[in-house]
């Protein structure tokens, strides 16, 4: 007998073969690894009541000067506003360009003209992508700025619940903008600005309505050199990121008569989506075509144990749905995107920057935010319904598990018969255990289990290679640490 405990590093890792993950998790799904412990995510439930109109893709929470906190949430036809008891209110504007929501693309069936490429096989790329419409949304003061990729004004909206105001065109503000945000010394960016995709424009400094440069103002623009078309800025402590889809740019205040100071950052690492970065005061983290990088005072890449899988499982037609969400309370960030089986979100990849693991699941949520100004991060669902999360342990229909990828003896020449497993878990029977063996890494798999909680548990089958699986047996917070597997070995045929 010899009792084998099962060590298994946090995260989830899956670059390559299968048999590559040997000795790590390979699958997982509403889980978490956290303070060395496997264990559920916090569940979720409803804050909003009614339905948002349309698909939304831009979600912001903050507190006016009273106290009172709000939400602002934008779909490609709608904007919305709801305050802290759950009103919401259709704040919509007047000139307002219903966007699309999904994106359209002209690389596939049905483009061009009949008999011009042959059958079956996939358009060329020509750049003809128009992207699902997204939101950039801000504060400048307590008051809610907003720009919508495909109306390309940016309004304002002064708070008024009440009646409700609509939201407004800022007077004198650049049109034809891809996003907008507020910078730390109280200017307004206009990214993309009068359909430049490379052009910024910035206000006055706290005067949002003066755009004009002269000797008595701030307002200024600034082309930058690039290929790529801006798509978002970020506030990292003391510099303001410039996303284009190709590359990063820095802009720092340095007073009259420049007034921002621009230099490229990093080539090669733009953003897959408008809202595909999130910030975390001293750094930004944000997927690109090209892996996932990160910003701490320089641009570096950042490794990832699922890029793989993450990319070959990604619409890559839809990617302009991908956003990130930050989740401080674990240190995690995830980005929601949409599977080759999906022209929706249905998926998400976390990375959790305080243990430095990355995680994986099924989750449809097509905007969200920090918590903060709310108790919980809230996201929203592809139904149109606001939630708060991390509270409780209701998740739908979702299954929670973690799967390991291959384990063996030694070097996997012995055949092993597990006869017993040895649990260790918070309460005996929160969740329960299953196990897939196989003789090759290629061959066939066989499931055994899953096993009913016992101290020990009796199981009884063999293979070169076992794989583990803990799946949530119960809608509470459980636990489960290093179970011990009894196991013999039998040679090597």
């Amino acid at each position: 007998m010899a009792l084998i405990p099962l060590k298994i590093p946090p995260g989830v890792y899956r670059n390559g073969t299968e048999y590559q993950s040997a000795g790590r998790w390979f699958d997982a799904n509403l889980v978490r690894w956290y303070e060395n412990t496997l264990r559920p995510i916090g569940g979720w439930r409803k804050r909003s009541s009614s339905q948002l109109t349309g698909s939304c893709r831009g979600l912001l929470t903050w507190r006016d000067n009273s106290g009172d906190r709000w939400i602002a949430a934008g779909t490609h036809s709608k904007l919305f506003a709801m305050n802290e008891a759950g009103v919401l209110k259709d704040i919509t504007p007047t000139s307002f360009t219903v966007g699309i929501a999904d994106a359209a693309t002209k690389t596939g069936y049905g483009y061009s003209t009949y008999g011009n490429f042959a059958y079956g096989v996939a358009r060329p790329d020509t750049g003809s992508v128009t992207p699902a419409t997204t939101w950039s949304l801000d504060t400048f003061g307590e008051y809610l700025i907003a720009c919508s990729n495909a109306d390309g004004k940016i309004y304002e909206w002064q708070l008024d619940f009440a009646t409700p105001t609509i939201a407004a065109v800022i007077t004198n503000a650049p049109t034809g903008c891809a996003a907008v945000m507020s910078t730390a010394e109280r200017f307004i960016f206009a990214l993309g600005a009068s359909s430049n995709p490379r052009l910024v424009k910035w206000c006055d400094q706290e005067s949002d309505t003066n755009w004009t440069p002269s000797a008595t103002s701030q307002a200024g623009d600034f082309e930058l050199q690039t290929v790529g078309a801006l798509k978002a800025g970020k506030k990292v402590r003391g510099i303001n990121l410039l996303f284009t889809d190709v590359d990063v740019h820095t802009a720092t205040y340095v007073g009259l008569p420049y007034v921002y100071s621009f230099e490229k950052a990093a080539s090669g690492c733009g953003l897959i989506s408008a809202q595909a970065v999130a910030a975390i005061d001293t750094a930004a983290l944000w997927m690109s075509t090209s892996g996932f990088w990160t910003f701490d005072g320089y641009v570096k890449p950042l490794p990832c144990d699922v890029s793989d899988y993450v990319f070959q499982n990604m619409n890559y037609n839809q990617v302009s749905k991908v956003y990130a969400v930050h989740n401080s309370k674990y240190g995690e960030v995830w980005w929601f995107y949409p599977s080759n089986a999906s022209n929706e979100v249905d998926s998400y990849v976390s990375f959790n920057y305080r243990e430095n693991h990355w995680n994986i699941g099924s989750l449809a949520r097509t905007a969200g935010v920090d918590r903060g100004v709310y108790l919980q991060p809230l996201m929203v669902s592809s139904d149109g319904y606001i939630y708060e999360h991390e509270v409780g342990y209701a998740y739908d229909s979702g299954v929670l598990y973690a799967e390991s990828g291959p384990l063996e003896i030694g070097q996997g020449d012995n055949i092993m018969s597990v006869r017993q497993v040895i649990p260790d878990e918070q309460t005996l029977g929160e969740v329960v255990v299953s196990f897939k063996s196989r003789l090759y890494p290629m061959a066939t798999e066989t499931n055994h289990g899953p096993y009913p909680a016992a101290q020990p548990t009796d199981v009884r089958f063999s293979g070169r290679l076992v794989k583990v699986k803990y799946t949530g047996n119960v809608l509470q917070d459980w636990r489960v640490g290093v179970s011990k597997l009894d196991i013999v070995a039998m040679g090597k045929r």
